[in-house]
């Protein structure tokens, strides 16, 4: 199976080199992507793919659960040098319906390091818990906390140093929301974005009013 990839790496080179023979310097120059996708490590998410960009043109950070703690030293390595080197004008958290790390914390069952790692999603789970118990559907309560965690990624990073520095100095940089069906294949705009400190409170404003329960995806126009 090792060998089918790296034949598969043979033949893709071959043919991108065939259909445009410059392709691959051009790649090889310096990048200069003007988008940062936070995002799942969910292989069914491809990020460049989903939004129809190519390789140079998106800067990709992933994890389990597109999360964006403060003390994730891979995470700050990552935005500093998007924010700094790069130049970055936009970040994307996307995250996805279905998503097997918030599915892991609503089942309630130990999974090992996950765990630790899942325990901001963990403590939405607790803060909205009179919300999931309105939600019959287990699919449901699942996209319901998936469409949450996206915004509470969003106001994290909003707070983040690299972040609030860039704006103190100018610096063009917007934060913005998303959430990918793998159903439909398609990404729906949270409505979230934040262009500035001016933006922080309206989204704080935001979070304090309902919001109404998730479509499960495939069922809806919304889902």
């Amino acid at each position: 199976m090792i060998n089918d990839l790296l034949r598969n790496n043979l033949e893709w080179a071959a043919a991108k080199a065939r259909i445009d023979p410059e392709y691959f310097r051009r790649l090889s120059a310096q990048q200069s992507p003007e988008y940062l996708w936070i995002g799942c490590s969910d292989s069914r998410v491809p990020a460049n793919e989903i939004v129809g960009l190519e390789p140079g043109e998106l800067f990709v950070h992933r994890n389990v659960a597109n999360l964006a703690p403060a003390q994730d030293m891979n995470l700050l390595a990552v935005l500093q040098f998007a924010l700094e080197s790069l130049k970055v004008r936009h970040i994307i958290v996307c995250g996805h319906y279905g998503c097997g790390g918030v599915r892991a914390v609503l089942d309630g069952q130990r999974h090992g390091i996950i765990d630790h790692w899942m325990q901001r999603v963990q403590r939405l789970y607790e803060d909205h818990d009179s919300e999931l118990a309105a939600i019959q559907d287990p699919e449901a309560r699942v996209n319901f906390i998936c469409e949450k965690n996206v915004l509470a990624q969003v106001r994290a990073l909003s707070r983040n140093p690299f972040i609030t520095d860039a704006w103190k100095r100018g610096q063009p940089l917007s934060i913005h929301g998303w959430i990918y069906s793998i159903r439909d294949g398609l990404v729906r705009d949270m409505e979230t974005t934040i262009t500035g400190p001016a933006d922080v409170s309206r989204l704080e404003q935001a979070r304090s009013q309902p919001r109404s329960r998730p479509r499960i995806p495939g069922r809806g126009r919304s889902s």
